[in-house]
């Protein structure tokens, strides 16, 4: 009876090391978070829409929480900033942000280093069944690539492939002549 009572503390005791030795990263504001990090895969965890808050902003239930995501990498026009007016092509990059995010599951991945921002919402790749959302945001010309903070990043040289492909093309946040800035975007509705 004593071996057996010692094999199953034994096991208890193993799957309590395995449950809390997953790798966490810490963000900006010292909150924990719990990521699942893998060589191959890189760090990505399910995550379910709550809210869509603007072009590159969503609310997520991940972790057993509610969160604020910021889209790595890229910058949307502003529609709810107190600093700015509404900023042409804003609706359309939240529109277009909603169509996206509603249509399957998704996916946050984080880059090392950079997994908070100075507003403490988590910084990520977002993706629905696979798809980035930033590429497309960027392909569609609803963004422009930005807030290259704490380099490198895995994904820079391909957003700016897809932020290239509408700047040639012209189209959305493209079209209008000194609307897009290294800074923002120029102008009101």
């Amino acid at each position: 009876m004593r071996k057996r009572m010692g094999s199953i503390a034994m096991m208890a005791a193993a799957a309590c090391i395995a449950l809390y030795s997953v790798p966490s990263e810490k963000g900006e504001n010292g909150q924990e978070l719990r990521l699942p990090v893998s060589e191959d895969q890189g760090s990505e965890v399910p995550a379910t829409v709550v809210e869509i808050i603007d072009g590159d902003t969503i609310k997520v239930w991940v972790n057993g929480k509610i969160e604020s995501v910021r889209y790595l990498l890229i910058d949307t026009p502003e529609s709810k900033s107190s600093k700015t007016c509404v900023q042409l092509y804003a609706k359309e990059a939240f529109l277009r942000n909603s169509e996206l995010v509603k249509s399957g599951k998704v996916t946050l991945e984080f880059e090392k280093g950079n997994i908070r921002d100075s507003y403490g919402r988590l910084l990520a790749y977002v993706y629905v069944d696979g798809e980035s959302i930033q590429e497309t945001l960027l392909r569609e010309g609803y963004a422009r690539v930005a807030y290259i903070i704490h380099p490198p990043y895995k994904y820079l040289e391909t957003y700016r492939k897809e932020e290239n492909l509408a700047k040639r093309q012209k189209i959305n946040i493209w079209s209008s002549l000194n609307f897009v800035t290294n800074w923002g975007f120029n102008g009101c509705l």
